[in-house]
């Protein structure tokens, strides 16, 4: 490859990655004034044309971004889909035990977007919002209050349109008084999807709350739960029930608009026709530049072309065309905890003997990039029903059925959803200081990523699926390492589950064991009256703790990859200062999911969005 740039372009701030962090802190540049140039390495997924498992060799896009019921179809879309494969343990014996491991690929499927919108575009949409003490870990560690809980709640009012709370949103417009701290002028719609008695299955609906509801009689506080209920109406991030780290049943709000997916696609897009935004896509930047004989950043190289990098199934064959972009005031990184270390590695800035070892100069001596990888694990307790779900009546997940008719004419029914039923918030523990456990119900088979599960949702509509999340994880063991110098391979990702990890006292497999055995606490009434015809996974034959150890052991996954590039002093393997600043590197930021030092709240989505308006804040308050 040569070094010589076929093209070459000047800009305020380059910013490689167009996900939630990525896109939302270049968004907030252009609308300030300053000229953006937005690298993305895939193209934009509704003008593309790919098809997935479940209508192989057929176009399913639009559909398969815009649909929410659609997002497993979407994240094996061929047009969108980065096929990673991570290894969760590097002992292979324990490994194989695991019936996802995939030998020919040497690990686990994780499913990554390349294309506009990085991860936005291909997630279940849920917006959970994170707990109080990550952000205030952050600011007690680098003694930067900026982090703090209550300054980091206005970034959430900023950039939230929340449509699922009208009364609060009516108060918030006629008073000014706003006690859920929602945001109602943002550029980010969240909804709540059609309550699911208006679905169908009411009598199965209401016998799942209620299921919930004995659940907590036995192993929670009821009386706690009625009250916060009549509160926070089941919602998840309301502020009152997130300052008290309040459990109970919950719904998911969505990033949806009219009941159609919405992320940084559309937020770029529409900055784009107004600001100086430019969007230069088909775009896998492979190096940091930097001033001659400094460590400066004043630059990215990249390639231009269409699936040039290897997760793309299948790749190209052309190795693209070397071009170069510079910027006069920073460059900002966003790739993700794999793409961002990767990317800072091949710029030589990362762990000096993995440098050497891949004969790639040392420009910046930092240990910790792509060290901390953090992850939630998750397992599934799947039930077949005694009868398929009435709301799924119809339903093949493609174009022109029924229920897709009913979603594109009057944005009705179970399509407008993404499938997830009601979700339960609980603490693992007594002294556990947050919920750390999300248990939810799907209507489908869910096991986990494996290629082709996601055709399993139309051939399997008789399926409840709890899964359990656990968040709130202390396993940081996990690693981010280069396979080769070669930017178009991915790295190699090894989270170092359970037993080979940080976690020595095994307080995370004990709490997914225990959310095991909290699901079939909801799920025995229902299997005593008929409604569950078997639970297959983890099956009856998992009985006792160490069976359930055991199980969750082999067949855990997750796939909110984090940590990777963390806060925090160099010396303790922080790559970044409190202000998004690689250590020892001028006019070079990181603002993605690898930034935190311990993996944040259930669902990663709102944090990233968040730290990517606080980015953009900080940035611009510095040039002020």
């Amino acid at each position: 490859m040569s070094d010589k740039a076929t093209a070459q372009a000047e800009f305020e701030y380059v910013v490689v990655g167009s996900g939630a962090g990525g896109g939302t802190v270049a968004a907030r540049l252009a609308e300030a004034g300053h000229s953006v140039c937005l690298l993305e390495a895939g193209g934009d997924p509704r003008t593309l044309q790919g098809s997935n498992p479940n209508t192989p060799g057929v176009n399913s896009l639009p559909e398969d971004y815009d649909v929410p019921v659609f997002h497993g179809l979407s994240t094996e879309n061929n047009a969108l889909s980065w096929d990673f494969f991570v290894r969760h343990y590097a002992d292979l014996d324990q490994q194989q035990k695991d019936d996802k491991f995939v030998a020919r690929q040497d690990g686990v499927f994780y499913p990554r977007a390349g294309t506009l919108g990085g991860c936005t575009a291909h997630n279940a949409q849920i917006v959970v919002y994170p707990s109080n003490e990550d952000w205030d870990a952050i600011a007690e560690v680098t003694g930067d209050a900026s982090w703090s809980s209550d300054k980091m709640r206005g970034f959430f009012e900023k950039l939230e349109d929340c449509h699922h709370r009208p009364l609060d949103r009516a108060l918030d417009h006629t008073t000014g008084l706003n006690p859920s701290r929602h945001g109602f002028k943002g550029w980010l719609q969240t909804e709540k999807a059609i309550p699911a008695e208006a679905l169908g299955d009411s009598e199965l609906i209401h016998t799942l709350a209620a299921s919930a509801f004995r659940a907590f009689s036995e192993t929670g506080h009821p009386l706690e739960e009625v009250a916060e209920l009549i509160e926070s109406q089941l919602d998840p991030n309301d502020w009152r029930v997130v300052t008290r780290n309040a459990a109970g049943i919950r719904y998911t709000p969505l990033m949806t608009r009219n009941h159609q997916r919405s992320g940084t696609r559309e937020r770029v897009l529409d900055v784009a026709t107004q600001h100086p935004l430019h969007i230069e896509m088909d775009a896998l930047a492979t190096e940091v530049l930097f001033e001659e004989g400094t460590t400066r950043a004043v630059g990215v190289r990249y390639l231009k072309g269409t699936r040039l990098y290897r997760a793309f199934n299948p790749p190209a064959t052309a190795k693209g065309e070397i071009r170069e972009v510079m910027a006069t005031r920073e460059v900002i990184l966003a790739g993700g905890a794999f793409n961002t270390p990767q990317l800072l590695m091949l710029s030589g800035i990362g762990p000096s003997a993995h440098l050497q070892e891949m004969s790639i100069p040392v420009r910046v001596s930092l240990e910790g990039v792509g060290r901390n990888l953090q992850d939630r694990y998750e397992v599934g307790v799947v039930n077949r029903m005694s009868k398929q779900w009435a709301v799924l009546n119809g339903a093949k997940f493609a174009r022109g059925d029924s229920q897709f008719n009913e979603w594109e004419q009057n944005r009705e029914g179970v399509y407008t959803t993404n499938g997830a039923v009601l979700g339960v918030v609980r603490k693992s523990e007594d002294q556990q200081p947050v919920p750390d456990l999300l248990c939810f119900a799907l209507l489908g088979f869910f096991k986990g990523y494996v290629p082709g599960y996601s055709a399993w949702f139309a051939q399997k509509l008789n399926y409840l699926t709890w899964a359990v999340l656990k968040g709130h994880t202390v396993n940081r063991a996990g690693e981010v390492k280069l396979r080769s110098r070669d930017p178009l391979d991915m790295p190699q990702v090894n989270f170092h589950y359970f037993q080979e990890g940080t976690d020595h006292l095994g307080k995370d497999l004990d709490a997914v064991v225990d959310g095991i055995k909290f699901v079939r606490t909801m799920t025995r009434s229902l299997i005593e009256c008929g409604l569950i015809a078997e639970e297959e996974i983890p099956g009856p034959a998992v009985q006792t703790d160490d069976q359930l150890r055991e199980f969750v052991r082999n067949n855990a996954w997750g796939h909110h990859a984090s940590c990777t590039c963390m806060i925090g002093p160099p010396e303790n393997k922080g790559v970044l200062t409190s202000d998004f600043r690689v250590h020892g590197v001028e006019n070079l930021r990181v603002v993605d999911a690898s930034i935190f030092p311990r993996i944040p709240g259930l669902f990663i989505l709102s944090a990233v969005y968040m730290i990517g308006e606080k980015a953009a804040d900080v940035i611009l308050s510095q040039l002020r």
